[in-house]
């Protein structure tokens, strides 16, 4: 079988021999989870999911992720749910990074390999089932949808990486882009879920810092980031969270390109906290 050009956990558990060190990073401003600690010890389970266990890499906590949870879910050949989403206000993203998994929704059936891609809207009636002879990986982003009156809710579509063309930044000779699934000018979306790709060398040339939340699961290659005031090894595997406003910018180490998985809401007002009376 062809491996996957996207970095998936596959848990186990490291040896008694091994050294405690590691690139663990937790601070007010971002944190950093390596690879190596997504291991058996760690994972988590589901109501109504069978055959199927998950790493939760981001969930809303104080001091630390306010928008939105990140799943990283291996589902067991004829594993999956009839229930998977059992909150109604929840939208969700579905990234594959191993294997094939089936979506079903509408009374249409979407099988989706490695690099799939959909979008489920909040209310959605949807399931979900691995009906192949191997183990089935991928990312499950959820944000509690914010509706704004006058606006449409968004539709339930299914892609794939490799039909939508990266966006390139420019000025940068092709060696910034971004994979984008959705419109960035539509504003039924509340929340974007892109693919940035660095090709070896290229750079955030500035410390960016602005409001947008930020969850990056590094798909492929490695990179130095800058994030806060600490310069940071991260590789694939590994999963970062900023807070809005931490600065941030990178070095794509190669010799490969450098790519992430990337969160971010979008598109509303900021709430207002009101004094009492």
């Amino acid at each position: 079988m062809t491996k996957s050009k996207y970095f998936a956990p596959t848990g186990g558990h490291p040896a008694q021999t091994e050294l405690l060190t590691d690139r663990a990073v937790f601070t007010d401003a971002y944190a950093v989870i390596p690879k190596g600690t997504m291991r058996d010890i760690v994972t988590s389970f589901l109501p109504f999911w069978d055959d199927t266990r998950l790493w939760v890499i981001a969930r809303p906590l104080s001091g630390f992720s306010e928008t939105f949870s990140q799943y990283i879910m291996e589902v067991q050949p004829g594993g999956g749910s009839a229930r998977p989403e059992m909150d109604p206000q929840a939208q969700g993203v579905l990234f594959v990074v191993e294997g094939s998994i089936s979506v079903t929704f509408d009374g249409a059936i979407h099988v989706m390999g490695e690099g799939g891609y959909a979008y489920l809207p909040a209310g959605l009636e949807w399931t979900l089932s691995n009906d192949s002879d191997a183990v089935a990986r991928f990312h499950w982003i959820r944000k509690a949808y914010e509706a704004v009156e006058g606006l449409e809710h968004p539709e339930p579509f299914v892609t794939n990486e490799a039909d939508v063309a990266p966006t390139v930044m420019p000025d940068t000779d092709g060696k910034w882009a971004t994979t984008r699934f959705v419109d960035p000018t539509d504003m039924r979306h509340d929340m974007h879920v892109t693919i940035v790709t660095f090709q070896p060398g290229a750079v955030i040339p500035f410390c960016e810092t602005h409001v947008m939340e930020h969850g990056l699961y590094v798909l492929e290659g490695k990179a130095v980031y800058r994030l806060n005031q600490d310069w940071v090894e991260v590789e694939a595997g590994d999963y970062m969270w900023l807070r809005a406003f931490c600065p941030q910018a990178c070095y794509a180490g190669g010799p490969g390109p450098f790519r992430y998985l990337l969160y971010k809401d979008v598109n509303r007002h900021m709430k207002l906290t009101r004094p009492m009376g």
